[in-house]
C-alpha cells in the first residue's frame, strides 16, 4: 500500500501497511471521508509523524481521539489550531506549565512548535466522525498506534514516554522502564486534573532527563 507518511517511520511500519487489520482500516476510513464529516482533514492523519521522524523523537506523549469539533483536530493530541480556544484539557497543561517552568500560557493551542523539536503527539485513534466522540475506536488504529510506540520503545534510547490517565497508562504499560523515562499522572481533563496531574512537573522532568542524555530540552 502506498501510504502517505514521513519516511523514517514508513521504514519502520511498512510491514504494518501490508497486514489484514490496516487494508480493512485503510478502507473503512476511506468510506468514512466520502460519506461523512471526519476530522482531521485526511492530508492530516499522519501529521504526528509527518513532523517528528522516528529518529529525532524525543518524547512521546499519548493521546485518546482526536477532537471533534469544526476547525480544532490537526493531526497531534491535544493540540488544535491557531484561533482556536483552547479545549479544557489543553487549558490544564498550560497551567501546568507555566507553574512547572514559570513559562506564561501562550496565545496559541498549536503544538507544532512541540512537534517540531522532536515531541511525537500521537493520539491512539488518527480519525473521528464530527461530534462523535470514540467513533473510530477500535476498527484498528490502535493496533497500528501501538506498532509506532513499540518500534520507538524497543529500537531507541532514553526517550520520555508521558501518559496522562489511565488509558494512555495500559497502552504504555510495556515500555522498558530501564530504558526510558515513563512519566505517569492523571489525565488533564478538569474531570481529574486535580487528582495528580496538577503538580507532577513532568515538563521539567522531561527536560532534566533530556539534558542528563546529553539531548536539549523542549522548550515548552
Amino acid at each position: 500500500m502506498n501510504v502517505q507518511i514521513e519516511e523514517s517511520w514508513k521504514r519502520q511500519l511498512t510491514t504494518e501497511f501490508e497486514k489484514d487489520y490496516f487494508v480493512r482500516l485503510t478502507d473503512y476510513v476511506r468510506a468514512e471521508y466520502r460519506t461523512t464529516t471526519i476530522y482531521p482533514p485526511g492530508k492530516l492523519i499522519f501529521n504526528a509523524f509527518n513532523l517528528c521522524p522516528f529518529d529525532r523523537t524525543k518524547v512521546v506523549i499519548i493521546g485518546q481521539d482526536p477532537y471533534h469539533g469544526p476547525g480544532q483536530a490537526h493531526g497531534l493530541c491535544f493540540s488544535v489550531n491557531d484561533g482556536v480556544a483552547f479545549p479544557p484539557s489543553l487549558q490544564n497543561i498550560f497551567k501546568e506549565i507555566q507553574s512547572d517552568l514559570g513559562i506564561a500560557v501562550p496565545t496559541s493551542g498549536n503544538l507544532t512548535r512541540w512537534a517540531n523539536q522532536g515531541v511525537l503527539l500521537l493520539n491512539a485513534t488518527l480519525t473521528v466522525r464530527a461530534h462523535q466522540a470514540g467513533s473510530h475506536q477500535r476498527k484498528g488504529w490502535e493496533e497500528f498506534t501501538d506498532a509506532a510506540i513499540r518500534a520507538l520503545a524497543e529500537q531507541r534510547e532514553h526517550i520520555v514516554f508521558i501518559l496522562w490517565g489511565a488509558y494512555a497508562q495500559k497502552k504504555g504499560a510495556f515500555i522498558d522502564r530501564n530504558k526510558h523515562l515513563v512519566l505517569s499522572s492523571a489525565h488533564p481533563s478538569p474531570l481529574s486534573a486535580y487528582h495528580g496531574f496538577f503538580g507532577n512537573k513532568h515538563f521539567s522532568r522531561a527536560n532534566e532527563y533530556l539534558t542528563a542524555h546529553g539531548e536539549s530540552p523542549i522548550q515548552w
